[in-house]
């Protein structure tokens, strides 16, 4: 499938398409990288406009999704070494649209749930072993497929995530 030359009016339906099919996953996989709601939608903006403007150098020698996938992790290892990133500090990620303190309380007693717990402890993994764990086991891709995404080899994907598992073992287990 070649893009090239595609209409303005076919590029719009297209990435409306893109965005209603991969958009929640491309958002869930924003948030694994910067831990931060507002953040991780900001980006996920981003990566789209992004699509949107490369969809002519789409050349179907890989999927759709691997493509858009590359993308959205490069502009979050982008957005991670950033001056913004390392000088800006955001805060009020646990704010909710109107901060009432009854959310803010019903949000903590659902964090202390077991499986809060393994999801906080993810994210406080390094960021190569946090992205293994969430292609693996969130998002359901093979080896093969997360070494192409991430530029790796599946040698090194499967050493990345026995460690991040013996890593997390360990944490949970204190």
């Amino acid at each position: 499938m070649i893009i090239e030359g595609i209409a303005t009016e076919d590029k719009n339906l297209l990435i409306d398409e893109i965005m209603n099919q991969y958009g929640q996953e491309i958002l869930q996989l924003a948030y694994s990288y910067v831990n931060n709601k507002a953040i991780a939608e900001d980006l996920t903006q981003d990566i789209f406009v992004k699509c949107y403007n490369a969809l002519h150098t789409y050349s179907g020698k890989s999927k759709l999704r691997t493509w858009l996938w590359r993308i959205a992790i490069n502009h979050c290892k982008d957005f991670l070494r950033s001056w913004y990133n390392r000088n800006v500090v955001v805060t009020g990620d646990d704010l909710t649209a109107n901060g009432t303190k009854k959310e803010l309380v019903e949000q903590a007693v659902i964090q202390k749930e077991e499986g809060d717990q393994l999801i906080s402890e993810i994210m406080k993994l390094p960021i190569k072993y946090r992205e293994v764990i969430y292609l693996f086991y969130y998002q359901e891709l093979t080896i093969i497929e997360i070494a192409e995404l991430t530029d790796t080899g599946a040698n090194t994907v499967k050493t990345r995530l026995r460690r991040a598992k013996e890593l997390l073992k360990e944490r949970l287990e204190e």
